[in-house]
């Protein structure tokens, strides 16, 4: 589990997280939505640590993560995995070695437990025989699980995605949802996502945070989110579908 209390954040005197209090659920994907420039990112990569916030605090099953220096916060940091929006892959470095790569930098396993564990995790992401593929060879649903078996290679107990179905079609899309869904119930995963595809959030929000002018605005669940009654949360999932829509037809 990981809460967020009383959140404040600012940039150069513009507030863009204003007082936010969540809770993110273990064995589930916890989705952020909000348009752009709502704070959703600001929000991921506070609860992450990559931004300090101003102030409130960050909970990890129980200890403050906001209150511990750097080097304490390594000992958490080495239980969460991260898959990025471009998927960041290593160019000059082949499948194998890009999910090898938090191994080598965080433990002191054999090289051959190290090779266990890659090829554990491809299976699991279901890229056998791709290991010595680079990631010019690779499509862009290969890429995104690519970096699911990186972020997993750890073991972690929680998952940071950021639009991790950012210019993939929507078959594809499906295909990385119901991967990231399947490894978050297996695992008892606290996974929490970043996203504005509504095929998404209707397929697979268990918890959803909207979040609006950087204010929590809304939460729930994706069996209640189109009968909500919030005005702009209704306005987001209707822009967002017709978005969706238009992309379709342009693509066909």
């Amino acid at each position: 589990m990981i809460r967020a209390e009383h959140i404040v954040k600012s940039f150069e005197g513009r507030t863009v997280l204003k007082d936010i209090t969540v809770e993110f659920e273990t064995g589930k994907t916890n989705l952020i939505i909000g348009k752009s420039g709502s704070g959703k990112t600001v929000l991921l990569k506070s609860l992450v640590g990559l931004h300090e916030i101003d102030s409130g605090s960050v909970w990890y099953d129980g200890v403050n993560f906001t209150a511990l220096g750097f080097r304490e916060r390594k000992t958490i940091r080495k239980d969460i995995g991260m898959i990025f929006q471009g998927g960041a892959l290593l160019d000059s470095s082949t499948v194998a070695e890009n999910v090898k790569l938090p191994l080598d930098l965080f433990t002191d396993r054999s090289e051959a437990e190290k090779r266990e564990r890659v090829d554990f995790c491809l299976r699991r992401v279901r890229l056998e025989g791709a290991d010595n593929l680079y990631p010019a060879e690779l499509s862009g649903g290969m890429t995104k699980r690519v970096a699911i078996a990186r972020a997993i290679v750890m073991n972690p107990k929680y998952l940071f995605c950021d639009e991790p179905n950012s210019g993939l079609d929507p078959q594809t899309s499906i295909v990385i949802d119901n991967l990231i869904h399947e490894i978050t119930r297996e695992y008892n995963i606290t996974t929490i996502i970043n996203t504005h595809d509504m095929n998404s959030v209707l397929e697979i929000g268990e918890k959803i945070v909207f979040i609006y002018e950087g204010q929590k605005w809304w939460e729930g669940d994706k069996d209640r989110i189109l009968h909500a009654d919030n005005r702009e949360l209704n306005d987001f999932v209707f822009a967002s579908a017709m978005a969706k829509r238009a992309k379709r037809a342009v693509n066909t």
